[in-house]
Protein backbone atom coordinates (compact mmCIF):
# COMPACT_ATOMS: atom_id res chain seq x y z
CA UNK A 1 0.00 0.00 0.00
CA UNK A 2 2.78 1.98 1.03
CA UNK A 3 4.40 1.79 -2.70
CA UNK A 4 1.12 2.34 -4.37
CA UNK A 5 0.55 5.73 -2.43
CA UNK A 6 3.72 6.63 -3.70
CA UNK A 7 3.50 5.71 -7.22
CA UNK A 8 0.11 7.95 -7.21
CA UNK A 9 1.94 10.52 -5.68
CA UNK A 10 4.90 10.77 -8.11
CA UNK A 11 2.45 10.50 -10.77
CA UNK A 12 0.28 13.74 -9.51
CA UNK A 13 3.33 15.63 -8.97
CA UNK A 14 4.57 14.67 -12.60
CA UNK A 15 1.53 15.92 -14.44
CA UNK A 16 1.01 19.27 -12.47
CA UNK A 17 4.74 20.18 -12.97
CA UNK A 18 6.98 18.73 -15.55
CA UNK A 19 4.62 16.93 -17.59
CA UNK A 20 7.57 13.57 -16.66
CA UNK A 21 8.77 11.18 -14.46
CA UNK A 22 11.18 11.75 -11.43
CA UNK A 23 14.41 9.93 -11.94
CA UNK A 24 15.42 9.21 -8.00
CA UNK A 25 19.71 10.63 -7.55
CA UNK A 26 19.83 9.07 -4.15
CA UNK A 27 19.76 9.60 -0.85
CA UNK A 28 22.74 11.88 0.92
CA UNK A 29 22.88 12.67 4.64
CA UNK A 30 19.10 12.18 4.81
CA UNK A 31 17.94 14.47 1.81
CA UNK A 32 16.27 12.76 -1.19
CA UNK A 33 17.43 14.19 -4.76
CA UNK A 34 15.75 13.66 -7.77
CA UNK A 35 15.71 15.30 -10.97
CA UNK A 36 12.80 14.98 -14.04
CA UNK A 37 11.59 17.01 -16.94
CA UNK A 38 11.08 15.92 -20.70
CA UNK A 39 12.70 16.90 -23.86
CA UNK A 40 9.84 18.42 -26.59
CA UNK A 41 9.95 19.18 -30.46
CA UNK A 42 7.03 20.56 -31.57
CA UNK A 43 6.38 21.71 -35.31
CA UNK A 44 3.34 23.59 -35.32
CA UNK A 45 1.69 24.20 -38.94
CA UNK A 46 -0.71 27.64 -38.45
CA UNK A 47 -3.55 28.59 -40.65
CA UNK A 48 -4.71 32.14 -39.66
CA UNK A 49 -8.13 32.62 -41.08
CA UNK A 50 -6.46 36.67 -42.03
CA UNK A 51 -2.84 36.47 -42.97
CA UNK A 52 -1.06 33.62 -44.74
CA UNK A 53 -0.20 30.12 -43.28
CA UNK A 54 2.99 29.54 -41.63
CA UNK A 55 5.55 26.60 -39.33
CA UNK A 56 6.96 27.31 -36.93
CA UNK A 57 9.45 24.33 -35.02
CA UNK A 58 10.66 24.50 -31.76
CA UNK A 59 11.92 22.99 -28.84
CA UNK A 60 11.96 25.49 -26.36
CA UNK A 61 9.01 23.79 -24.22
CA UNK A 62 11.77 21.53 -22.86
CA UNK A 63 11.57 21.45 -19.09
CA UNK A 64 14.11 20.29 -16.47
CA UNK A 65 13.15 20.08 -12.56
CA UNK A 66 15.54 19.12 -9.45
CA UNK A 67 13.67 18.11 -6.06
CA UNK A 68 15.37 17.98 -2.60
CA UNK A 69 12.95 16.26 0.20
CA UNK A 70 13.66 15.31 3.68
CA UNK A 71 12.24 14.65 7.19
CA UNK A 72 12.73 16.52 10.09
CA UNK A 73 11.15 15.27 13.05
CA UNK A 74 7.41 14.77 12.21
CA UNK A 75 7.58 17.24 9.59
CA UNK A 76 8.33 16.82 5.75
CA UNK A 77 10.41 19.45 4.21
CA UNK A 78 10.73 19.40 0.27
CA UNK A 79 12.12 22.15 -1.85
CA UNK A 80 11.74 22.00 -6.28
CA UNK A 81 12.96 24.00 -8.98
CA UNK A 82 12.35 23.92 -12.99
CA UNK A 83 12.73 25.97 -15.79
CA UNK A 84 12.24 25.89 -19.57
CA UNK A 85 13.44 28.16 -22.25
CA UNK A 86 10.51 29.37 -23.49
CA UNK A 87 12.29 32.73 -22.26
CA UNK A 88 13.22 35.56 -25.04
CA UNK A 89 15.74 33.84 -27.47
CA UNK A 90 15.23 30.71 -25.99
CA UNK A 91 16.85 31.46 -22.62
CA UNK A 92 16.28 28.76 -19.92
CA UNK A 93 14.09 30.70 -17.30
CA UNK A 94 12.46 29.60 -14.30
CA UNK A 95 9.05 27.95 -13.92
CA UNK A 96 8.63 27.15 -10.09
CA UNK A 97 10.65 27.62 -7.38
CA UNK A 98 9.06 26.61 -3.81
CA UNK A 99 9.61 25.13 -0.68
CA UNK A 100 6.78 22.80 0.89
CA UNK A 101 6.75 22.02 4.76
CA UNK A 102 3.69 19.43 5.43
CA UNK A 103 0.91 21.33 3.78
CA UNK A 104 2.18 24.23 3.31
CA UNK A 105 4.10 25.59 -0.22
CA UNK A 106 5.42 29.10 -0.74
CA UNK A 107 7.02 30.34 -3.97
CA UNK A 108 6.41 30.86 -7.75
CA UNK A 109 4.65 27.70 -9.26
CA UNK A 110 1.07 27.03 -9.77
CA UNK A 111 -1.94 29.59 -9.35
CA UNK A 112 -5.23 28.25 -6.71
CA UNK A 113 -7.11 28.37 -10.15
CA UNK A 114 -4.84 26.08 -12.32
CA UNK A 115 -4.86 23.14 -9.43
CA UNK A 116 -8.99 23.69 -9.55
CA UNK A 117 -9.07 22.86 -13.14
CA UNK A 118 -5.90 21.07 -14.27
CA UNK A 119 -6.34 17.86 -12.71
CA UNK A 120 -9.59 17.71 -13.68
CA UNK A 121 -9.37 18.67 -17.79
CA UNK A 122 -9.09 16.28 -20.65
CA UNK A 123 -5.24 15.98 -22.36
CA UNK A 124 -4.26 18.21 -24.46
CA UNK A 125 -0.73 18.52 -26.19
CA UNK A 126 -0.64 22.58 -26.21
CA UNK A 127 0.95 23.59 -22.60
CA UNK A 128 -0.42 26.69 -22.18
CA UNK A 129 -1.98 26.59 -18.71
CA UNK A 130 -5.14 25.43 -18.64
CA UNK A 131 -7.51 25.24 -21.63
CA UNK A 132 -9.93 27.72 -22.62
CA UNK A 133 -12.67 28.07 -20.89
CA UNK A 134 -12.06 27.77 -17.44
CA UNK A 135 -11.36 30.16 -14.86
CA UNK A 136 -7.55 29.92 -15.40
CA UNK A 137 -7.29 29.70 -19.33
CA UNK A 138 -4.75 32.23 -19.73
CA UNK A 139 -0.88 30.68 -19.60
CA UNK A 140 0.34 34.55 -19.19
CA UNK A 141 -1.09 34.84 -15.55
CA UNK A 142 -0.25 30.78 -14.57
CA UNK A 143 2.40 31.15 -12.19
CA UNK A 144 2.40 34.51 -10.34
CA UNK A 145 5.89 35.40 -8.68
CA UNK A 146 4.52 34.40 -5.26
CA UNK A 147 2.12 32.00 -4.61
CA UNK A 148 0.93 30.03 -1.07
CA UNK A 149 -0.75 27.12 -0.83
CA UNK A 150 -2.24 25.29 1.89
CA UNK A 151 -3.61 21.48 0.92
CA UNK A 152 -5.25 19.11 3.67
CA UNK A 153 -7.89 16.31 2.91
CA UNK A 154 -9.16 18.29 -0.12
CA UNK A 155 -9.04 21.60 0.96
CA UNK A 156 -7.02 24.09 -0.48
CA UNK A 157 -6.46 27.58 0.23
CA UNK A 158 -4.42 30.15 -2.19
CA UNK A 159 -2.74 33.40 -1.30
CA UNK A 160 -1.51 34.92 -4.70
CA UNK A 161 0.75 37.89 -5.96
CA UNK A 162 -1.97 40.61 -6.75
CA UNK A 163 -2.26 41.26 -10.52
CA UNK A 164 -3.57 44.47 -9.36
CA UNK A 165 -0.23 46.66 -8.06
CA UNK A 166 -1.94 48.42 -5.73
CA UNK A 167 -4.25 45.95 -4.59
CA UNK A 168 -5.09 45.97 -0.52
CA UNK A 169 -4.75 42.04 -0.48
CA UNK A 170 -3.61 39.06 -2.23
CA UNK A 171 -5.70 37.31 -5.00
CA UNK A 172 -7.20 34.38 -2.70
CA UNK A 173 -8.68 30.96 -4.12
CA UNK A 174 -10.74 28.64 -2.09
CA UNK A 175 -11.57 25.34 -3.75
CA UNK A 176 -12.29 21.72 -2.05
CA UNK A 177 -11.72 18.63 -4.13
CA UNK A 178 -13.85 15.48 -3.41
CA UNK A 179 -12.62 11.73 -5.30
CA UNK A 180 -14.48 8.95 -5.15
CA UNK A 181 -13.09 5.29 -5.07
CA UNK A 182 -14.51 5.11 -8.94
CA UNK A 183 -11.96 7.14 -9.91
CA UNK A 184 -14.37 10.11 -9.75
CA UNK A 185 -13.14 13.76 -8.82
CA UNK A 186 -15.32 17.05 -8.24
CA UNK A 187 -13.92 20.40 -7.71
CA UNK A 188 -15.47 23.70 -6.62
CA UNK A 189 -13.83 26.69 -6.22
CA UNK A 190 -14.32 30.28 -5.56
CA UNK A 191 -12.05 33.07 -6.47
CA UNK A 192 -11.84 36.87 -5.32
CA UNK A 193 -9.51 40.06 -5.77
CA UNK A 194 -9.40 43.14 -5.59
CA UNK A 195 -9.54 44.87 -8.86
CA UNK A 196 -8.41 48.43 -10.30
CA UNK A 197 -11.01 50.61 -11.59
CA UNK A 198 -8.75 52.95 -13.38
CA UNK A 199 -9.68 55.97 -11.01
CA UNK A 200 -7.67 55.02 -7.87
CA UNK A 201 -10.31 53.11 -6.30
CA UNK A 202 -10.98 49.36 -6.32
CA UNK A 203 -13.78 46.79 -5.90
CA UNK A 204 -13.91 43.42 -5.12
CA UNK A 205 -14.32 40.69 -7.84
CA UNK A 206 -15.47 36.98 -7.09
CA UNK A 207 -16.26 33.65 -9.10
CA UNK A 208 -17.45 30.44 -8.48
CA UNK A 209 -15.64 27.42 -10.53
CA UNK A 210 -17.10 23.97 -11.01
CA UNK A 211 -15.03 20.86 -12.45
CA UNK A 212 -16.05 17.57 -12.86
CA UNK A 213 -13.94 14.62 -14.15
CA UNK A 214 -15.48 10.87 -14.79
CA UNK A 215 -13.43 8.06 -15.50
CA UNK A 216 -15.47 4.46 -17.07
CA UNK A 217 -12.88 1.81 -17.79
CA UNK A 218 -10.36 3.28 -20.72
CA UNK A 219 -12.64 6.63 -20.87
CA UNK A 220 -13.03 9.60 -18.81
CA UNK A 221 -15.40 12.58 -19.09
CA UNK A 222 -14.75 16.32 -18.34
CA UNK A 223 -16.85 19.13 -17.41
CA UNK A 224 -16.00 22.47 -16.12
CA UNK A 225 -17.92 25.84 -15.82
CA UNK A 226 -17.15 28.76 -14.27
CA UNK A 227 -18.64 32.70 -14.02
CA UNK A 228 -18.11 35.92 -12.22
CA UNK A 229 -16.49 39.27 -11.53
CA UNK A 230 -12.55 39.82 -11.36
CA UNK A 231 -11.46 37.04 -13.62
CA UNK A 232 -11.05 38.12 -17.22
CA UNK A 233 -7.86 38.24 -16.91
CA UNK A 234 -7.43 34.87 -15.34
CA UNK A 235 -9.37 33.14 -17.44
CA UNK A 236 -7.82 35.13 -20.75
CA UNK A 237 -11.13 36.95 -22.22
CA UNK A 238 -12.73 40.24 -21.26
CA UNK A 239 -14.23 43.00 -21.83
CA UNK A 240 -11.17 43.64 -24.82
CA UNK A 241 -11.51 40.40 -26.31
CA UNK A 242 -7.87 38.63 -25.35
CA UNK A 243 -7.37 39.47 -21.62
CA UNK A 244 -3.28 39.60 -21.71
CA UNK A 245 -2.50 40.99 -18.23
CA UNK A 246 -4.24 44.31 -19.24
CA UNK A 247 -7.11 45.65 -15.90
CA UNK A 248 -8.88 47.34 -18.69
CA UNK A 249 -10.09 44.04 -19.45
CA UNK A 250 -12.27 43.52 -16.43
CA UNK A 251 -14.12 46.63 -17.01
CA UNK A 252 -16.71 47.87 -19.45
CA UNK A 253 -17.37 51.31 -21.12
CA UNK A 254 -18.86 52.63 -17.89
CA UNK A 255 -16.15 51.26 -15.60
CA UNK A 256 -18.24 48.43 -13.96
CA UNK A 257 -16.93 45.16 -13.90
CA UNK A 258 -17.83 42.75 -16.51
CA UNK A 259 -19.23 39.44 -15.63
CA UNK A 260 -17.17 36.24 -17.65
CA UNK A 261 -18.33 33.22 -18.20
CA UNK A 262 -16.85 29.75 -19.62
CA UNK A 263 -17.59 26.60 -20.04
CA UNK A 264 -15.32 22.97 -21.53
CA UNK A 265 -16.28 19.95 -21.98
CA UNK A 266 -13.90 16.67 -23.23
CA UNK A 267 -13.84 12.79 -23.75
CA UNK A 268 -10.59 11.09 -23.91
CA UNK A 269 -10.04 6.99 -24.27
CA UNK A 270 -7.27 5.06 -24.32
CA UNK A 271 -7.38 2.71 -27.61
CA UNK A 272 -4.31 0.27 -26.41
CA UNK A 273 -1.89 0.76 -24.18
CA UNK A 274 0.12 2.68 -26.38
CA UNK A 275 -2.07 4.50 -28.65
CA UNK A 276 -4.79 7.22 -26.99
CA UNK A 277 -7.29 10.27 -28.29
CA UNK A 278 -8.56 13.47 -27.31
CA UNK A 279 -11.41 15.66 -28.05
CA UNK A 280 -12.60 18.81 -26.17
CA UNK A 281 -14.18 21.98 -26.73
CA UNK A 282 -14.22 25.34 -24.64
CA UNK A 283 -15.79 28.86 -24.72
CA UNK A 284 -15.55 31.96 -22.49
CA UNK A 285 -17.79 34.75 -22.98
CA UNK A 286 -17.92 38.77 -21.42
CA UNK A 287 -21.49 39.80 -20.74
CA UNK A 288 -19.85 42.87 -22.34
CA UNK A 289 -17.22 43.60 -25.02
CA UNK A 290 -15.62 46.31 -26.82
CA UNK A 291 -17.54 47.40 -30.09
CA UNK A 292 -14.38 46.79 -32.54
CA UNK A 293 -14.85 42.69 -31.85
CA UNK A 294 -16.68 40.84 -33.79
CA UNK A 295 -17.61 38.31 -30.73
CA UNK A 296 -18.42 38.56 -27.29
CA UNK A 297 -17.63 34.85 -26.98
CA UNK A 298 -13.94 33.17 -27.55
CA UNK A 299 -14.37 29.29 -28.45
CA UNK A 300 -11.88 26.61 -29.38
CA UNK A 301 -11.83 22.92 -30.15
CA UNK A 302 -8.94 20.37 -29.56
CA UNK A 303 -8.34 17.18 -30.94
CA UNK A 304 -5.43 14.99 -30.53
CA UNK A 305 -4.10 11.36 -30.73
CA UNK A 306 -0.51 10.43 -28.47
CA UNK A 307 1.26 7.08 -29.38
CA UNK A 308 3.90 5.90 -26.85
CA UNK A 309 6.46 4.40 -28.95
CA UNK A 310 8.45 3.62 -26.41
CA UNK A 311 8.26 3.77 -22.42
CA UNK A 312 9.01 7.40 -21.73
CA UNK A 313 8.81 8.43 -25.55
CA UNK A 314 5.69 9.81 -27.03
CA UNK A 315 4.57 10.75 -30.31
CA UNK A 316 1.27 13.42 -30.98
CA UNK A 317 -0.69 15.36 -33.26
CA UNK A 318 -2.62 17.68 -32.56
CA UNK A 319 -5.64 19.77 -34.23
CA UNK A 320 -6.95 23.25 -32.80
CA UNK A 321 -9.48 25.51 -33.97
CA UNK A 322 -10.35 29.09 -32.89
CA UNK A 323 -12.69 31.74 -33.94
CA UNK A 324 -11.06 34.59 -32.25
CA UNK A 325 -7.34 36.05 -31.28
CA UNK A 326 -6.01 35.42 -27.80
CA UNK A 327 -3.26 35.48 -25.30
CA UNK A 328 -1.92 31.74 -25.75
CA UNK A 329 1.99 32.39 -24.67
CA UNK A 330 2.84 33.30 -21.25
CA UNK A 331 4.87 36.62 -22.85
CA UNK A 332 1.69 38.77 -21.53
CA UNK A 333 0.92 39.97 -25.23
CA UNK A 334 -2.26 40.26 -26.75
CA UNK A 335 -3.71 38.26 -29.08
CA UNK A 336 -0.26 36.19 -29.63
CA UNK A 337 -2.33 33.06 -31.31
CA UNK A 338 -4.64 34.06 -33.94
CA UNK A 339 -8.07 33.15 -34.71
CA UNK A 340 -7.83 30.38 -37.61
CA UNK A 341 -6.50 26.50 -37.43
CA UNK A 342 -3.22 24.91 -35.79
CA UNK A 343 -1.92 21.50 -36.32
CA UNK A 344 0.74 20.54 -33.82
CA UNK A 345 3.22 17.54 -34.37
CA UNK A 346 5.15 16.55 -31.42
CA UNK A 347 7.74 14.25 -29.93
CA UNK A 348 8.30 14.06 -26.34
CA UNK A 349 11.09 12.00 -23.90
CA UNK A 350 10.21 12.18 -20.35
CA UNK A 351 12.69 11.16 -17.74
Amino acid sequence: MLMKNKVAQAVIVASLSSQGFALELGDFNGTQFSVGGYLKAEGVFNNPDESNSTFEGSASQSRLNFTASRKEGDHNLKGFIEGDFRGASSVFRLRHATITVDNLTIGQTWTGQFFANAPFDTEMINFYGTGIGTVSGNGSVVRPDLVVHYAKDGMRLTLQDPLYNEAHYPDMVAAYTHRTSGGHALNVAVTGRDVSLNNGDSEFGAALSLAAKLNFGDTSVTLSGFSGEGAAIYAGWGYNGAAGTAATSELDGNGDLVTVSGFSAGIGHKISDKLRVNLRYGQVTSDEVNSTLADDTLKTTTANMIYTYLPGLELGVELRDQNAASNSAPSGNIATRPAGQQVEVMAMYKF
